[in-house]
């Protein structure tokens, strides 16, 4: 699948899934690909033990950097007839968090919903392929599945992306769903008219506390999920550790190979964090941003910046390649966010720039722009 842009988490770590599978001798419940503690060393990272299998030695990589105690409480949702519902912050990993638990307990993480204002049921549940409808009447070779029939029916997780995106009404069709894991289709008859969920079956849905157009949940479905709130990271190593580990799969996926200097990726970091925070390292007090500064936002500004100085810069990754690529990101929502951004430049960067050769490149992107 190499010609892939960007492959589901099943296939890219395809080989810690089969080494973790091997080495599993720990109670699964039923439906479930892997254990709870194979799923859980699946997200945060394991050393497999040598032994005599193939797998011997097999590192299986941290995936999720952040609150470990999160991933326990997620897992054990999971294993119970709530549905799990992720909220947070734009940009802090809940989708990413969902794709690889799907992949894990169910092997597939592309049974997926895309929430949008104009999701309608028929997108969630079943729809019809209308010219056999037509030809033939109404019958399962007709009926054209959509994520939650499909899961239902193989007892896997579907994930439903942005959820408070979907209008109330559409919402409030899971709820029978999640209670009592049947799906009714009044056009059929019999045996084939309800459909009972497989053991395995579960929904995982996300939903952002911050962007505009979101519709709020009825009660009756906030009760039938259990809300987990998923925080940015508050360890600065960490995040620098997934951002540098992020951007170089992303750089792999590109074919390019290029120098990523520790200064430049501490800089990067230290700026998204200080700019979200609205606080510097020392103390000193400034204006954040209207404009989401998230660990996501510092991978894609970074990805930006090495293209930027693979294609345009002579192959060396700068401070000015960061700066340049981080006004994009602060100005996509508000341009008045535009004067806290210089204000950051002129009173920070410029400061650090008279220590740090890093720091005094990234400052040659505020004399360049308009802001």
């Amino acid at each position: 699948m190499s010609d892939i842009l960007r492959a589901p988490a099943e296939t890219l770590y395809k080989a810690e899934l089969d080494a973790l599978k091997a080495r599993d001798r720990d109670e699964r419940p039923i439906g479930w690909g892997l254990s709870p503690r194979a799923v859980r060393s699946f997200i945060i990272g394991t050393e497999l033990p040598r032994g005599n299998t193939p797998d011997d030695g097999t590192t299986v990589t941290r995936k999720f950097y952040g609150d470990d105690a999160l991933v326990d409480r997620c897992i054990v949702t999971l294993m119970s007839n709530r549905g799990l519902l992720l909220v947070g912050e734009p940009g802090t990993a809940k989708s990413m968090l969902s794709e690889l638990m799907a992949a894990a307990i169910s092997g597939g993480s592309t049974l997926t919903i895309q929430g949008t204002a104009g999701t309608t049921e028929d997108q969630i549940k079943y729809s019809w392929n209308y010219a056999l409808l037509l030809a033939e009447g109404p019958s399962l070779r007709s009926l054209v599945p959509a994520p939650l029939y499909s899961g239902m029916r193989a007892g896997e997780l579907v994930r439903f992306e942005e959820i408070t995106r979907v209008q109330p009404e559409i919402q409030d069709a899971l709820i029978s769903i999640l209670s009592d894991k049947v799906i009714h289709i009044p056009e059929l008859h019999g045996d084939e008219a309800i459909v009972f969920a497989a053991k395995g079956f579960n929904v995982i849905a996300t939903a952002n506390l911050r962007d505009r157009g979101v519709h709020e949940m009825s009660s009756a479905l906030k009760r039938r999920f259990n809300f987990e709130t998923v925080r940015p990271i508050s360890d600065k190593r960490l995040e620098t550790e997934l951002v540098e580990r992020q951007v170089q799969a992303l750089l792999a996926t590109a074919g390019i190979t290029i120098d990523q200097p520790p200064d430049v990726i501490d800089l990067l970091v230290t700026s998204f964090n200080e700019l979200r925070r609205g606080a510097t390292e020392d103390g000193g007090v400034i204006e954040r941003p209207s404009a989401v500064m998230s660990t996501a936002e510092a991978v894609s500004v970074g990805y930006a910046a090495c293209l930027d100085a693979y294609y345009f810069g002579g192959k060396r990754l700068t401070g000015e390649h960061i700066g340049r690529q981080m006004v994009g990101t602060v100005l996509k929502d508000n341009f008045e966010d535009g004067k806290k951004l210089a204000q950051y430049f002129d009173t920070v960067v410029k400061q650090r720039g008279k220590r740090s050769a890093a720091w005094e490149s990234c400052y040659k992107a505020r004399k360049d722009a308009s802001w």
